[in-house]
């Protein structure tokens, strides 16, 4: 089995996965999409996305980071996977699962669903354009609108030459609401003769099971129930094992707050740094209560060294070391 933490735009950054792996659980992680419109990218563009390519495409912990890429021609996408390839990433992955409007309607994303031909000509050019012994995967939905095609869509990116599949089992238009339809992606191992990822809807060790029985695969992908309980990937690979589980408290995750934060005060423009950490805080607070004591605190506060204080004042309060600048 393996469990992978999913590419999320604006929230999985550099930051974020450095922390997040080094909890445990996670075999390997993806970019947010970089995006190929009309040229071949400058290396800083990856870099910048990519900040581990400085350490051979792994983070801190050792988990390895696939590049992604998003975009609709295939020369393009070919010629920056090339790039990508050798700058360092050990696998490129093709987005076809964006469900944002701007995205969709730059034909990006979800809406290639409509066109599993086109799909099929996007894998087969970056496959060949890349090394042999660099693997080209794809992120797919169930489809646009519906899941008629998702079978047919799921064969033409395993004929173009992916090496696996990462199905989120819903379409673009049910966004993210629940439920997951997982049940398809058994319908989709059933045709394909790669790996399949499950994703969507795994926020416990509980939905990891019914997953399992459901999908009838074992490989899984964890986005937001990853991002909220930090330990999930922890669990269930202890559980697969047949482990013992002890859910990680408040007490272990505020270090890794303590961590992003100091992190994000080092690397983001002071502009957007209150707003990463609020982002974080909202969704830690679906388990931890305490995170939404935190995040009521500085919710509508923007000055860094503001909430550097309110941060170690709460710290105080409950006699736990405090969220300090690094």
């Amino acid at each position: 089995m393996k469990i992978a933490l999913a590419p999320m735009e604006g929230l999985v950054d550099g930051v974020l996965r450095d922390v997040l792996t080094r909890t445990g659980g996670i075999d390997w992680c993806v970019t947010e999409f970089i995006r190929i419109t009309d040229r071949l990218l400058p290396e800083s563009s990856f870099h910048k996305l990519v900040p581990e390519l400085e350490r051979e495409a792994m983070t801190r912990s050792g988990v390895p980071v696939h590049v992604q890429l998003l975009g609709s021609d295939p020369v393009l996408l070919a010629e920056n996977a090339a790039f990508a390839a050798s700058l360092g990433a050990p696998v490129v992955d093709l987005n076809f699962g964006c469900p944002t409007k701007t995205v969709n309607k730059s034909r990006g994303g979800a809406v290639l669903l409509k066109e599993p031909a086109l799909l099929h000509a996007i894998v087969c050019e970056v496959r060949r354009a890349v090394p042999r012994h660099i693997p080209v995967t794809a992120k797919m939905r169930l489809g646009y609108e519906s899941p008629d095609q998702a079978v047919e869509c799921a064969q033409a990116l395993s004929e173009g030459g992916a090496a696996f599949l990462v199905v989120h089992a819903r379409t673009r238009i049910e966004g993210y609401r629940p439920p997951a339809h997982w049940e398809w992606v058994a319908r989709i191992q059933d045709v394909v003769p790669i790996p399949v990822y499950a994703n969507g809807d795994i926020w416990s060790l509980d939905d990891w099971r019914r997953c399992r029985v459901v999908s009838g695969v074992e490989n899984i992908m964890l986005g937001r129930g990853l991002v909220s309980r930090p330990d999930l990937a922890w669990q269930i690979a202890a559980a697969s094992r047949g482990q013992p589980v002890d859910e990680m408290g408040w007490q272990s995750v505020q270090p890794m707050l303590a961590d992003f934060w100091c992190q994000t005060r080092q690397k983001l423009d002071p502009r957007y740094m209150p707003g990463r950490l609020k982002q974080w805080l909202g969704m830690l607070a679906r388990n931890y209560p305490q995170a939404l004591e935190l995040f009521e605190m500085i919710r509508r506060e923007n000055d860094c060294a503001r909430i550097d204080s309110l941060l170690a004042e709460q710290s105080v309060r409950r006699g736990v070391s405090p969220l300090a600048v690094c």
